[in-house]
Formats: structure tokens, sequence, C-alpha cells
């Protein structure tokens, strides 16, 4: 099956589970087969209450797609995900599901994970965490301001400021920047947009700070990134 994640195709191997967060524009572009799949959506505040290693969570919110390397687990994953999907209609499966989702993905990351142990957060700050970066995907395209994304949480931008970069290793103010960013890759990928029109519609307020992040970000200028992946 292959996937296309903004800029990226993605081939993923048959029986294979594969983690990646679902704010990140997606799509199925290809498949060789016609073998049934399973999707799972696992809130955002719940996925960082879990406590799993930085460094797999940390894959993740940086747009990485974690695709497990080992088929072992196949039959026990397909055989989890089907009783998942008679079980959801439920009620009183599912706190089952959610202790058997979080079992299955702490053994994958601890499989994957790298020295640096656990992203440790209290409830509400993944909650305010979950806020930030939707509302900045519902707003990138307006002129926003760290000030303006704080506000809409209800706390002090240095303290919102100081959450997000506990889970996400940076600042709202790069986190937006990004977000911005892999938009534009998309519409410099899909549409004949002008390179002037791509920066307004993705919120910056000129043609030279977009350029400039760009660059920043991807390692070449738009009309290169456009030129090179035609």
């Amino acid at each position: 099956m292959t996937y296309l994640f903004h800029d990226k195709k993605i081939v993923v191997p048959p029986r294979r589970l594969i983690v990646f967060w679902g704010l990140i524009p997606h799509q199925i572009v290809g498949y060789d087969e016609c073998n049934p799949y399973y999707v799972c959506t696992v809130p955002f505040s719940m996925f960082l209450s879990w406590n799993l290693p930085s460094s797999f969570v940390d894959k993740i919110l940086k747009g990485n797609v974690v695709v497990e390397s080992d088929t072992g687990f196949a039959v026990h994953d397909e055989f989890m995900f089907s009783h998942w999907v008679e079980d959801i209609n439920t009620p009183s499966m599912d706190s089952l599901i959610r202790m058997e989702l979080h079992a299955r993905l702490t053994r994958m990351a601890i499989s994957l994970a790298e020295p640096g142990g656990n992203i440790q957060m209290r409830n509400y700050e993944t909650n305010v965490v979950e806020q930030i970066a939707i509302y900045i995907v519902r707003n990138y395209r307006n002129p926003l301001k760290v000030a303006d994304v704080s506000r809409a949480v209800g706390l002090h931008p240095d303290y919102a400021n100081t959450i997000f970069r506990k889970a996400f290793g940076c600042t709202i103010y790069e986190y937006l920047t990004g977000e911005r960013i892999a938009n534009a890759q998309r519409l410099l990928l899909t549409t004949d947009k002008a390179i002037t029109e791509v920066s307004f519609s993705c919120g910056f307020n000129s043609v030279s700070s977009f350029n400039t992040a760009f660059l920043r970000i991807t390692g070449c200028t738009p009309r290169e990134f456009r030129k090179r992946n035609k």
C-alpha cells in the first residue's frame, strides 16, 4: 500500500503496523492487492497521556511515519483489530480497547525506542497541547501570532510555549511555520497557483518571509521544489 504524506510517497509492506499523526494530510494513492486493512484513530490527548518513550513520540509529532519492521505480530494484530471493530459499539468494552491499544503501541515503541526516557505530561497539559495543535491547523492561513494561539487556550504565551515544547520539542511559532510550509508544499505540487498566491494562502504576510522559511525548512526555494518534484 502506498501513502502520500505531503510531498512524500511511502510504500508500506503488507502485514505491518504503522503509526502516524492524523493531522498530517495523507491519503492512500496505490495498492497491489485487495487485502483488508484496519485504521484506528487514537485521540491525541490520550496518546500523550500514555507516556510512551520520548524518541517514539518525537518521531510521530515531527511527521514521521513509523513502520514496524517485525511481522511477527501480524496475526495477533489482525485478530485484535477485527475484535476492536466488533467491540467498539459496546460501551462496556471501551476501557478494554484502550488498554489493549496502549499495550500494543507500548510494545511497538519499546522495540523502536532510543535512549531518552518518557515524556511525562499531566492530563491538563495534554489537553492544552491538543487544543493548540488543532487551533493552528484550523487557523494557519490567517495572520496568526503566538499571542493569538495562547489566548485561544486561555494561557500566557510563555507558559503555552513551555507546555507545547515539552510535547513537540519546538515552539508554537516553529510549529506554526512548519504547518504553513507543509501546506505550501502540497499546493505547489497539486495546483498551478503562483508562488505569491501560495505564500499568502498559507498565512505568510510577504513572499520574502515565505521564501526564507521555505528554504530553511526544506533546503530549497519554492520554485526549485516545484521544478524538482514536477
